[in-house]
């Protein structure tokens, strides 16, 4: 009975054809269209396009449409290269030109404060000169697709592999090399991995470029302990490809999505690589978080030390410090800086990319930010900032009063997630923190929806 008074609500039916022009973009990129006040969602279409889509889904307050033919074009439309990469969501914003991308990202920001008591401004996004084959890392399945072993991508919101060459957003001596790979496994007669049955080898292909040393890694993800042929692997990858300078086996034998294991073997060279970021080289491991667009994290980066105007005489907590890029990046700028984070592999790292820059003015220790927090202000200490660089869901409530209770004069925000930020930035402005300059997107991941940002929040006095 529910069901039919669904479609009796709907003005819309499943396989229905509707001619509409698309109004705006959801956040994840898709063109919004309404017949009677009844949202469709429509992938690939643009606001001020005419359409004709036809109905693929219809839930009980808004549907599904795929464009069956474009009536009219938006003047931000563009040529757009290989279709894969929008059925994959490696590039869903690749039909929109570049200058509307940055645009679109201002404004995801701009209109979730605009729905707010907030009256804080946001900047233009700062992008890039090339806003493609920017990513230094890929993490790619390895499956059989019919009857030959396949590198690429799943099609979004499935398990059915895509086998791609050219990722577009990833820096073109990784693709070069995950080629090589594949075309070795072939040779080899590797077995990929049988996500069903759970057998086979190789899971996935990782790759992971140092952006200005260009060391390279590669890590075969194996489900089983061993690596069959791993010495021919190694002739024939160094011998293909002369900048690797690694080539690890990470094991995961679990049934999981995760895509690493904790064990690593390593089949040739060294376990990590290193790269530079703001002056300073940092050691990476097969499992380390580290940015995958440098040149913009240098920018996101630059812009958080000078906002804050650090004058060296500052205490500077770091609540989120993976392996301590941040931290590191403000110590030439501080006092002292003190980095807390929950992964005690990345404060290994943090430690180790200290002692190799030669800096002796940070402090890291493993835990949760919060009660990290807690025990520094009962030791005594008394933060000038608080710089937080939370994963996408944001802060938590005890983190927002533990910082608050800290009393810094200052909190830098650096946000992947828009939604989490303002709604942060109202739980700050509960606490007495304002922001009184403007928020500063940067684009991180051209050709894809995510914006990061910069802000800034003061004490009120």
């Amino acid at each position: 009975m529910n069901g039919e008074n669904m479609k009796i609500q709907a003005p819309v039916t499943k396989n229905e054809t509707v001619e509409v022009t698309i109004e705006d973009l959801t956040y994840q990129g898709m063109g919004v269209a309404k017949v009677e006040d009844f949202p469709i969602f429509i992938a690939e279409a643009l606001p001020g396009e005419q359409v004709i889509v036809k109905i693929t889904k219809v839930q009980k307050s808004f549907s599904f449409g795929r464009v069956e033919k474009w009536l009219t074009e938006s003047k931000d439309r563009v040529k757009t290269g290989d279709q894969k990469l929008t059925q994959t969501g490696i590039a869903p914003l690749q039909h929109l030109s570049y200058e509307a991308q940055l645009k679109f990202k201002h404004d995801q920001i701009q209109n979730l404060l605009n729905k707010t008591s907030l009256n804080i401004d946001v900047l233009p996004t700062i992008g890039m000169d090339n806003p493609t084959h920017y990513r230094n890392k890929a993490q790619v399945p390895v499956r059989m697709v019919k009857g030959q072993l396949q590198t690429g991508f799943y099609r979004q919101h499935s398990h059915e592999l895509v086998p791609i060459e050219d990722y577009y957003i990833q820096d073109p001596k990784i693709d070069e090399a995950i080629v090589v790979v594949r075309d070795l496994m072939r040779k080899y007669h590797i077995e990929p991995f049988n996500e069903i049955n759970h057998t086979g080898v190789v899971r996935n292909i990782m790759v992971r470029r140092g952006h200005y040393s260009n060391e390279m890694m590669i890590g075969f993800v194996t489900r089983t302990q061993k690596l069959p042929m791993a010495d021919e692997l190694v002739k024939e990858i160094t011998a293909q490809l002369p900048e690797v300078t690694s080539i690890v086996q990470n094991i995961n034998q679990a049934k999981t999505n995760v895509i690493m294991g904790k064990i690593n073997k390593v089949l040739f060279g060294k376990e990590t690589i290193s790269d530079d970021l703001l002056g300073l080289t940092f050691v990476i491991s097969p499992n380390s978080f580290y940015q995958v667009n440098p040149v913009q994290t240098e920018k996101l980066y630059k812009l958080a030390i000078e906002q804050v105007g650090l004058s060296g005489k500052e205490t500077v907590i770091d609540a989120y410090c993976g392996i301590g890029t941040i931290s590191l990046a403000m110590a030439e700028h501080a006092k002292s800086v003190y980095g807390v984070e929950i992964v005690a592999d990345a404060i290994e790292d943090a430690k180790v990319n200290a002692q190799k820059n030669h800096i002796n003015n940070v402090h890291f220790e493993v835990g949760k930010a919060e009660e990290k927090m807690g025990e520094w202000q009962e030791a005594g200490l008394e933060p000038d900032v608080i710089v937080v660089d939370p994963p996408r869901k944001g802060l938590t409530n005890s983190l927002i009063e533990s910082a608050a209770k800290m009393q810094p004069k200052k909190v830098v925000y650096v946000s992947c997630n828009p939604a989490t930020l303002v709604r942060d930035i109202e739980l700050f402005a509960e606490q007495g923190y304002t922001v009184k300059q403007p928020i500063q997107p940067v684009d991180q991941f051209p050709q894809t929806t995510h914006v990061e940002s910069v802000t800034v929040l003061e004490r009120k006095k």
